[in-house]
């Protein structure tokens, strides 16, 4: 992570045991998204269109989890770009979007390197709780929980798995 406020950004990567289809798949479709990212998701893969992971989708609206969020670029099989917000409990930034990045490197026909960039982050207060936050929950949960996606089947959601 980048500490610069005005260049802040959290980069990941993970390697996975995969072909880059799969892995774009899992990205890209609700059923795929379901089985690393979060329990309920909405997924309409075009600019524009719902980019949606509901980590707690029994919530009241506003509280479920990444809602509202909307495709801004995609390129099959190798680049998604996506809006992001703040958890519901930092309400000082959650109603503004971030920017989210992940691009697919193909390193054989059964391993895919995903490298994530999380920007467009502010400084000070709830800013800084929410880089922190998002810090961890990418390269201590999401992307680890896509390698593990691969390695030993989809995440039972009923047991809400830990990054280990």
């Amino acid at each position: 992570m980048s500490h610069d406020p005005y260049e802040r950004a959290i980069v990941g990567e993970v390697s996975v045991a995969a072909p880059r289809n799969q892995v774009w798949e899992a990205w890209t479709t609700a059923a795929g998204a379901a089985s690393f990212f979060a329990p309920h998701c909405h997924i309409d893969l075009w600019p524009g269109g719902r980019y949606e992971m509901l980590f707690d989708p029994e919530e009241e609206v506003g509280r479920q989890g990444g809602e509202g969020m909307i495709l801004l670029a995609v390129q099959p099989c190798e680049m998604l770009s996506f809006t992001w917000n703040a958890p519901p409990d930092l309400p000082g930034v959650r109603g503004q979007m971030t920017h989210a990045l992940v691009r697919l490197h193909e390193v054989s026909s059964t391993s895919t390197k995903v490298v994530l960039r999380h920007d467009g982050w502010g400084s000070g207060g709830e800013w800084d709780s929410a880089f922190q936050y998002f810090g961890q929950a990418w390269n201590k949960v999401v992307l680890p929980r896509l390698k593990r996606r691969f390695e030993s089947g989809p995440i039972d959601w009923e047991h809400r798995p830990t990054a280990s």
